[in-house]
Formats: C-alpha cells, sequence, structure tokens
C-alpha cells in the first residue's frame, strides 16, 4: 500500500491515487508491446530500450512528435477513447518512415482536466494496440491531471517516437527524376487532419450529428467514419524499405498534396496526378459536398484517399505494387514526376 497520499491536493482537483490506479490499469496494455527479453517498470524516471547497432556504419536516431488535434472532440462527443491512441502513434510512426528510418520506440504524454482511470486505461488501450501495429514497445509516459487548464471530461494526447536508420540509408530526394513513378497508399479516411474543418462543415456539437447515417457512407454513422484510426504503414513501407525498392516517401498529412508531395522531391521537380487514377474515398465527396469546398482546398486540407506516396524508379512499379498489395495495402500508380515549377498538377 502506497503512503503517498493528500488530501490537501485532491481538493484543488488532483487526485494522486486515481494517478496510482490508472497506473496499475495500464500495466497490462503496456507489458503487451515489450519484446520477449524486456519488462515494463513503472517506476523508472525515463524508458529504456537496448539497441543493437554493430551491424550498422552510421546509426542514425530520427525522431518525431505529434497529437490527435481537434479529432479528440469526436471522441469527447461520442465517449469512445481506444482508438485515438492509434491515430497518436500513426502520426509519429509514419513521419519517421519518410526518412528511410523504423521506429524503435513509443511515449505518449496525457493531459487531462480529471483522471478517471478507466479511460485513462481505454486511451492506452489505443496506444498499446497502434504500437503492436508497428512492432515497437511503449516505452514510458505521462498522465498528468490539470483542473482548471482543461474541463473534467475532457484530455489532449501527444506521442513521441524515435527511429533508427544506417545514415547511408536515408532516404534522399536528390535521387529522384523527372519519369520516377509515384505510387499511391490508400489511407482509412480522414485520419489526424482537417477536423476543424470537418467538424465546422457538419456542425458538430452533440451526438445527434454523429449517429447519422449516410448512403455514401456505406450505412456507417458520421462519428463511426470520422473516428476510424489512422492507418499505421510500418510493417508494408518497411518492407520497401528493407529492398531499397523507394527512393522517397511523403506521409499525407494536415495540408494535403500541397504541402506534403513537394517535400519528398528535388528542386525544380514536381508531381502530375492523374487524376482518373485517383481513389478518392467516399467521406471526402460527402464532406466536399456538404462544405460546397473547392476541390483545390480539399486537396490542400485532406489527405483524399492516399495516406502515403512513394517515388520509385519505373522498373521497380511492379515489385513495390506487389509488395504492398501482399502486405494488404490498397496501392496503384498514381502519377509520375516532372521537371516542373508546378510542385502538383492534375492531368
Amino acid at each position: 500500500m502506497r503512503d503517498s497520499q493528500s488530501r490537501t491536493y485532491k481538493e484543488a482537483g488532483v487526485d494522486i491515487e486515481a494517478g496510482y490506479e490508472a497506473v496499475a490499469r495500464i500495466q497490462k496494455h503496456i507489458q503487451a508491446t515489450m519484446p520477449q527479453n524486456m519488462a515494463f517498470d513503472s517506476a523508472g524516471f525515463g524508458g529504456m530500450l537496448p539497441l543493437d547497432v554493430r551491424a550498422m556504419s552510421q546509426p542514425c536516431i530520427i525522431s518525431s512528435t505529434d497529437g490527435v488535434g481537434t479529432k479528440l472532440k469526436i471522441a469527447f462527443l461520442l465517449d469512445k477513447h481506444d482508438t485515438v491512441g492509434i491515430d497518436c502513434v500513426a502520426m509519429c510512426v509514419n513521419d519517421v518512415l519518410c526518412v528511410g528510418a523504423m521506429p524503435i520506440n513509443f511515449l505518449d504524454y496525457i493531459a487531462c482536466g480529471k483522471n478517471y482511470p478507466a479511460r485513462i486505461e481505454e486511451i492506452v488501450k489505443g496506444i498499446t494496440a497502434g504500437c503492436q501495429q508497428a512492432a515497437i514497445p511503449l516505452v514510458g509516459g505521462e498522465t498528468a491531471e490539470m483542473p482548471g487548464f482543461y474541463p473534467e471530461d475532457e484530455y489532449d494526447l501527444a506521442g513521441f517516437c524515435n527511429g533508427l536508420v544506417d545514415r547511408p540509408n536515408v532516404l534522399d530526394k536528390n535521387t529522384v527524376n523527372a519519369g520516377d513513378a509515384v505510387i499511391a497508399i490508400g489511407s482509412s479516411g480522414v485520419h489526424s487532419n482537417g477536423f476543424s474543418l470537418v467538424r465546422k462543415i457538419f456542425q458538430i456539437s452533440d451526438l445527434s450529428v454523429l449517429r447519422q447515417s449516410y448512403a455514401e457512407l456505406g450505412g456507417q454513422t458520421l462519428g463511426e467514419t470520422l473516428l476510424t484510426p489512422t492507418k499505421i504503414y510500418v510493417r508494408s513501407v518497411g518492407k520497401l524499405l528493407e529492398r531499397k525498392l523507394v527512393k522517397s516517401l511523403a506521409h499525407i498529412t494536415g495540408g494535403g498534396f500541397y504541402e506534403n508531395i513537394p517535400r519528398s522531391l528535388p528542386a525544380g521537380h514536381g508531381v502530375v496526378v492523374n487524376r482518373a487514377a485517383l481513389r478518392v474515398l467516399p467521406i471526402f465527396s460527402l464532406i466536399q459536398k456538404v462544405g460546397n469546398i473547392s476541390t483545390h482546398d480539399m486537396f490542400n486540407t485532406f489527405n483524399m484517399g492516399v495516406g502515403m506516396t512513394a517515388i520509385v524508379a519505373p522498373e521497380n512499379v511492379p515489385a513495390v505494387l506487389a509488395s504492398l498489395s501482399e502486405s494488404g495495402e490498397t496501392a496503384y500508380k498514381l502519377g509520375r514526376v516532372a521537371e516542373s515549377e508546378t510542385l502538383v498538377e492534375f492531368e
């Protein structure tokens, strides 16, 4: 039994004992992410991960941090908290992939107005599910109860990820040439970007809007569709990296095509997107119709059904598509690289 108790701190809104209960609840979920030779120690002040880099000439750590954003507002209304952790993991691990690194660990930060241990457990279940999809351990985290800063029934969620890559294997966008192919790797939906606009368009302020079903969504409710977790590409794209089949990658997050794809291109080059090849998911067509949004703004805000793009040499296209298909991904040739000052062009 712990001796650490504070009646006065509890009266100020911080329940230390609830924190202990939350830690006890989440340990089994965290342990499920650990390799067999590792054990989770909740008493430590930092997460430890042993690394074997003997096969690398210049091992480099690649770090990324991100959050879930206002998608959390959907989770609050639906009182469903076991999937947003997947989003948090995805936003970080997908980014380190784009450098050519494989993620090796994850940490989380949960800040809340009131610590409800059962809810914290649900959030961490989602985080650990994401870690298992990415094949990485959750090596640490922090839950901060902050009364007066956050409303009692709300929280924020952020994550931190490290990746590891040998310096010669870092993806170099300067290897990209005109004529290279742009491969689309399908998204699972809106992922974790653009939700401030989505909430405004549908005027989401209560459950009634989220419970509406739409024929365009195959009978799913709007809430179910919007809360679909972000896709994690570690296993599928990791196989491409291992086989050195890609020249550069782009994670299509906030800013959509126009901001993210150019980050994978050398100066003086752009991509020409084949509009007929593009497989736009129904949720985006619905968003555009209800919000009366221009096509440009849609592609400058959302992923439009493309979670990542890979630029590959033409001769590698069949192998890349076959590998992604075997990994369960929806993948297809989206367009080509061209010498151009127009960074993203549709034809």
